[in-house]
């Protein structure tokens, strides 16, 4: 299976998008800095995860969430609730 994943720094208020085989041993590597993009930001916490069966679905899955339209879904779904 593959995972696409957003994390939150609730320190930074950042967001980060990726695509993965292993979810657990990703966040741990994201919160270890080993990933450069996201060394600066520490902790990250995973707010939302997505499953597929094929690498291209999650990439273009991955690809739809790093675009404004995408941007925008995961804001509306997780910082304007009220």
């Amino acid at each position: 299976m593959f995972y696409v994943y957003v994390l939150y720094s609730h320190k930074f208020n950042r967001t980060y998008t990726g695509q993965t085989q292993n979810l657990e041993t990703r966040l741990i590597q994201h919160n270890s800095g080993y990933s450069k993009s996201t060394k600066p930001y520490i902790p990250w916490e995973i707010i939302h995860t997505e499953e597929f069966n094929t690498r291209e679905e999650a990439l273009l899955r991955e690809k739809f969430l790093k675009s404004s339209a995408g941007r925008r879904f995961i804001k509306d779904m997780f910082f304007n609730q009220q």
